[in-house]
């Protein structure tokens, strides 16, 4: 039976690994200018062990820190102004932006205001977060998040609670305003109990009960060229500290945009990057770097995604983590072995049971 944890690591509030702390970096509006980018490389080669994973919140997570180096890892990142120095500022700072946001425009202007107010938010459950997404179309409709400021069909934006269809128009400069005021509603009615919005049954309040649909969500970000720089695709999502120093080095690169698609956007870049051959796969970090998985994922993964025909996911446990939507193969640990299924989401009935890698590679040609 796979743990499912009510919090996700902070900076200020590591979570522990089968390769070490875990200390998750939120850069405000999802940026990271070239230094910023490069102390954050260098501090987790020193203090972790160089390994970045890029997550579905579009955030960073130093992996392989330990009890003696967290601190100082923590220290460096403030110092970079990547964590705030007041560990409860930190914890409110579950915002996910829209990554090809523009200065001045609706979603920076929001996530701007929302930062600077963040103390006026109540105390919330760790995995809430907020999703600023006003752009022409939404564009994190599949990613995570709890209340939703986005483009609705009229061309106004509005305010969505999580979990229910239509939101209510927002008069312009008003949204932050109305984002606190439903996250107060949200906790005043016993949300915390609940954990997430999608969870939380209470009527809304009347002046959130409205109903404007969002827009049609656009595509996400795909790798290449973009009017920024350039889309570079994240096998598996994970950067490597050391090699992705050695690349800045040789490129015009100003700044890094963080997305949760397992992409960066790299403004200023002029390198068009080759096709992901793994674009199509989702691997959890798997065994043994992952508690809660009984096999490992990546390998397999990797040697079975140019056999797959559809979307792959191989699963460490029934959790998931690594893609919550159904993919054509999963492969989800049990035990030490895998299960088979297709068109699927992680940990459903499988069509073959109890597999091991090599039965696998076998069954798929791939051996």
């Amino acid at each position: 039976m796979s743990a499912v944890r009510g919090w996700c690591p902070t900076a200020w509030r590591p979570m522990a690994a089968g390769d070490g702390l875990l200390v998750r970096v939120r850069p405000r509006l999802g940026r990271l200018d070239r230094e910023q980018m490069l102390g954050l490389c260098a501090a987790a080669v020193r203090y972790g062990n160089g390994q970045i994973d890029v997550t579905n919140r579009a955030n960073l997570q130093i992996r392989g820190a330990t009890g003696s180096s967290w601190q100082a890892l923590v220290a460096a990142l403030v110092d970079l102004a990547l964590v705030d120095p007041d560990p409860q500022r930190e914890a409110r700072r579950a915002i996910l932006v829209a990554p090809d946001w523009q200065t001045g425009d609706d979603t920076h202007r929001i996530a701007s205001e929302l930062e600077v107010r963040l103390a006026e938010l109540p105390e919330l459950p760790g995995k809430v977060g907020f999703a600023i997404d006003a752009g022409a179309a939404p564009v994190l409709t599949s990613a995570p998040a709890d209340f939703r400021i986005e483009r609705a069909v009229t061309g106004r934006l509005i305010l969505r609670a999580e979990g229910r269809e239509t939101g209510v128009a927002i008069a312009p400069g008003g949204e932050v305003d109305a984002l606190i005021a439903l996250a107060t509603w949200f906790v005043a009615t016993g949300g915390a109990e609940a954990g997430r919005m999608a969870r939380h049954t209470a009527p809304l309040p009347d002046w959130a009960a409205g109903d404007d649909h969002p827009a049609p969500p656009a595509a996400p970000l795909a790798p290449g060229r973009h009017p920024l720089g350039a889309a570079q695709p994240l096998p598996f999502g994970r950067i490597d500290a050391e090699s992705f120093i050695a690349m800045l080095a040789t490129s015009p690169a100003s700044a890094v945009r963080t997305t949760p698609w397992r992409l960066l956007l790299i403004e200023g870049a002029t390198h068009v990057p080759a096709r992901d051959p793994l674009a199509a796969t989702d691997a959890c970090v798997g065994a043994p770097a992952c508690p809660q998985a009984s096999v490992a994922t990546r390998d397999l993964a990797a040697r079975l995604a140019p056999f797959i025909a559809g979307h792959l996911h191989v699963s460490g446990c029934a959790k998931g983590c690594a893609r919550a939507a159904p993919a054509s193969v999963v492969l989800t640990g049990r035990d030490g072995r895998y299960d088979l299924a297709f068109h699927a989401r992680a940990g459903a009935p499988p069509a073959h049971a109890g597999l091991d890698a090599a039965q696998i590679l076998d069954h798929f040609g791939a051996a």
